[in-house]
């Protein structure tokens, strides 16, 4: 099975420490730094995941192309400083330059033919690298050969999307773009809507997950993504089953710290 993976990247840091004291110019608390874990966000924590669920190979295509490289040399960083005992969130510090768009040719259209997918995920988080009309391109590419297309985007929707053949999308990301999805022919077939502890909802059909003690949400959505993506292939194309490994995925990670694996 192999999976190629296009999308933005980040660094996730996440800065674990303790607050006892309020600082005495504001009223704020001081936080004392204790423990730094980093790793790769967004597209990268997609790859990751999917690395982590099954034994698959891996093909992940964004900025810096290589994994290693996309959490050296990201653009991008995400600082969150959590109280290291009740893992409370006080401040989330974002450093986003954006990314460098895609070059399609070079980037994509060399790889995607070296490479041969089985499946193309889109991890697109609106950063700059993916614009609508690059996402179009490799879903025409992807339909010539007939390869599946899972998308999680930022983007407000229109006639491009409806080319890739599943859309997953958070519940507030779907109310945004209800309007659209609902005048568009056919693309409310293709949208998977997670709706955190509800499970997620698929054609009209719920999907409800077992009621854990959430730790943190950073991520879950990527690995959802990439569960789902993994179990649709193993399953040859069994999209009902492939929903329910991913809400059990997303269960185990939200358990956990951070933004983090399976």
């Amino acid at each position: 099975m192999r999976i190629m993976v296009i999308g933005d990247s980040c660094l996730d840091r996440h800065v674990y420490g303790k607050c006892s004291r309020l600082c005495p110019e504001a009223p704020v608390p001081v936080f004392t730094p204790i423990t730094i874990h980093e790793n790769g966000g967004m597209a990268a924590n997609v790859y990751a995941n999917i690395v982590a669920i099954g034994n698959v190979d891996v093909y992940i295509e964004d900025e810096h192309v290589t994994l290693e490289l996309v959490s050296q040399h990201s653009q991008i960083i995400k600082t969150r400083y959590v109280d290291e005992h009740t893992n409370q969130m006080f401040l989330r510090i974002d450093e986003d330059s954006g990314c460098t768009r895609i070059r399609l040719k070079e980037d994509f259209i060399f790889r995607f033919f070296a490479f041969n997918p089985d499946v193309i995920v889109i991890s697109d988080y609106n950063k700059g690298f993916l614009h609508e009309d690059d996402i179009t391109l490799i879903a025409i590419e992807a339909k010539k050969k007939n390869i599946p297309v899972f998308m999680d985007t930022k983007k407000m929707l229109s006639h491009w999307a409806n080319l890739v053949t599943y859309i997953k999308f958070n519940s507030k990301e779907y109310s945004n773009n209800k309007q659209v999805i609902d005048q568009i022919e056919g693309m409310k077939e293709k949208v998977i809507v997670t709706c955190g502890p509800n499970g997620c909802v698929f054609n009209g059909k719920k999907y409800p997950v077992l009621s854990v003690d959430v730790k943190d949400l950073s991520g879950a959505g990527d690995t959802f993504l990439a569960g789902l993506v993994v179990e649709y292939m193993k399953s040859d194309g069994d999209i009902d089953k492939a929903i329910k490994f991913a809400n059990e995925c997303a269960t185990l990670v939200v358990q956990k710290r951070g933004v983090c694996t399976i």
